[in-house]
This record gives C-alpha cells, structure tokens and sequence, in this order.
C-alpha cells in the first residue's frame, strides 16, 4: 500500500484503487464519505462520490479522467457530491470534451436520474435544468455483467433500507469485490466468492440489538471473507462515532487472511 497519487492515466498496472474516502454514514472530521476510483487498462472507474469525495478526486487527477461512474445506492454519503460533478461537467469553462465523450457514463439504481436532478435542482424555477442528459448516460444497475472498457462490472442487489448494490469488477484475472452499504444476505458471498480484494463495509461491531438489513459489523465482514475465499479484505465505511480498532479486532478474530482499514488516500494494486 502507499499514499502517493498514482501513475500518469494508461500507465497503471493490472487493477488500481484508490480510497478517495471511506467515512460511514456521515463525513468525518478532515474524512470524506465513501468514493472510490479502481484504474485498470488506461480506463477509470469512479465508484460512490459521496460528502467530500469530489474534493479528494479533485487533489488527485483531472474529474474528466472518469470513464464511467457506478453508484450503489442513492443515499447522501455515497452520493452527495455528484452535484458538483455535474456543475463541472456542465460550466468549466474550458471542459477537454474535443477529446473525450460529453456525456459520461452513470451505472445506478433505477430511480438516480430523476432523483439525482432533483439533489441538483430540486426548486420549480430550475426546472429546465433537472434534465442531466446533456452530461450524463445513465444505466440502471441489474443483473448481467456489463462490458465498461477493459473492465467487466457485476452488480448484484443486496440488504439496504433503499434499493442498493454491490458490485464485482473484473480486469486481467483480477477481482475486486465491494459490498456497497448491506446487511447480511446470500447474494454477498456470490459476490465476493475468490475475490483478491474484498472492499467491505463494516459501520459497526457486533451487537445483539443491532438491525437487520442495514449494515455489516467488522464481525461479519470477516465472516464474509472467509466463507467466499477472498485473499484480502479492506473495511470501510465505518461511522465517526464507531471504534476502528475494535471493528478492525472483530474482522481479524473471524478472517485468517490479511486484513486492513480502508484509509483515505491509500493506493491498494490488485
């Protein structure tokens, strides 16, 4: 793992992510909400920009770098700041769109586009700009595996209170899995089945008294790696208020093999 910005754009190796920010639920202090950006092949994959992520982006590379943009679900922290995105893409004054597409591909629930533009310009008055088809192509998330580049992307729904995935990513016999925002279901260890890297949340310890289908504990996190054979597992999303070090003791008590906190500005290769 290192902390530095990763290589010039077509020069990284088989599949790259980079923790733009891991916070849970809410941004922490000095500590975006959950973005992450996953290089293979010369092809750039955003996935979640939620509260400060796009700030984080924005320190690392050039937001027009994105080929594609996946979004789990449409809750705030993992997608806040996709507003801004569109304020970007829509007003820079100077946008490199002579060498690359307008509209950028968006891979999201079902509802984003109409929900998505009402975040943007939810007021009546505005009403010509809740149309974000100037900047996007979006595509609803759904079971069969879709080709995005030289990446292949699987998203399986999963246990959420609003309609929610996680997805599989695919590049060069390496696999990253990540759980997006769930509670325990059987669709996870399908997903994570062999994964090298499984990007997991884990919002809280374990308790009896914790609901079901919302979130994962470090407890079942780990369970969950070691029930698909995943050779690492990353935690993230754990919430301000919660221990890490406690989150990061239940994993490792339930999972034999590496295990480590997802840390904004860390660059993990697959």
């Amino acid at each position: 793992m290192t902390r530095a910005p990763g290589p010039p754009r077509g020069r990284v190796s088989v599949v790259r992510l980079t923790i733009l920010g891991c916070s849970g639920s809410i941004p922490g202090p000095d500590a975006a909400a959950s973005g992450y950006l996953v290089e293979a092949g010369g092809f750039v994959l955003g996935i979640e920009l939620g509260n400060g992520a796009f700030a984080r982006l924005q320190a690392l590379r050039d937001p027009f770098d994105l080929d594609a943009l996946v979004l789990t679900h449409l809750h705030p922290d993992h997608c806040a700041d996709f507003s801004a995105l569109t304020v970007l893409r829509r007003y820079h004054p100077e946008p490199p769109y002579a060498t690359r597409p307008r509209r950028l591909p968006v891979h999201a629930p079902v509802e984003a586009p109409a929900r998505l533009a009402n975040a943007y310009a939810p007021h009546e008055a505005e009403r010509l700009e809740t149309d974000l088809s100037d900047v996007y192509d979006f595509h609803p998330l759904g079971p069969d595996p879709v080709r995005l580049g030289p990446v292949t992307l699987t998203a399986v729904p999963v246990e959420h209170p609003t309609e929610a995935f996680g997805v599989r990513v695919e590049h060069g016999g390496r696999v990253l899995a990540y759980t997006g925002d769930t509670g325990p279901c059987e669709a996870l260890t399908g997903l994570a089945r062999g994964a090298d890297v499984l990007l997991a949340e884990a919002s809280w310890t374990e308790a009896a008294d914790r609901p079901e289908g919302v979130h994962l504990s470090g407890r079942q996190a780990g369970e969950l790696a070691a029930a698909a054979g995943a050779g690492r597992l990353l935690l993230t999303h754990i919430a301000p208020w919660t221990d890490r070090g406690a989150v990061l003791a239940e994993a490792r008590d339930a999972f034999s093999g590496p295990v480590e906190l997802a840390e904004q500005g860390a660059v993990h290769d697959i």
